[in-house]
């Protein structure tokens, strides 16, 4: 069974940066696409980036497109998401997933493993 723990969300400024990191254990994390979603009050999970087990497949929500990277370590079976300009509709708590398999998917009924989640704050 994988385990996903994401850690640090935080508050921050307008404008300012984050990096989020999603620590997994209990499965063969090199041949996992791992991804992030995120979800606000009152609204839906959606998704924003993912990344396949090689790297060599990446795909981002187009509302972070030149604001977020998502990258992996697989020695440290660690995901990332780098956050820069951020802004305060980026306000949601932050989720890391994984599925087994290379096809990098938006869609969260897709992803067999969930984290619980790391909030993010940006004020208005």
């Amino acid at each position: 069974q994988v385990q996903l723990v994401e850690s640090g969300g935080g508050l921050v400024q307008a404008g300012g940066s984050l990096r989020l990191s999603c620590a997994a254990s209990g499965g063969t994390f090199s041949s996992y696409v791992m991804a992030w979603f995120r979800q606000a009050p009152g609204k839906e999970r959606e998704f924003v980036a993912a990344m396949s087990w090689s790297a060599g497949s990446t795909k981002y929500a187009d509302f972070v497109k030149g604001r977020f990277t998502i990258s992996r370590d697989n020695a440290k079976n660690t995901v990332y998401l780098q956050m820069d300009s951020l802004k305060p509709e980026d306000t949601a708590v932050h989720y890391c997933a994984a599925r087994g398999g290379s096809i990098t998917y938006s869609a969260a009924r897709k992803y067999d493993y969930w984290g619980q989640g790391t909030q993010v704050t940006v004020p208005s």
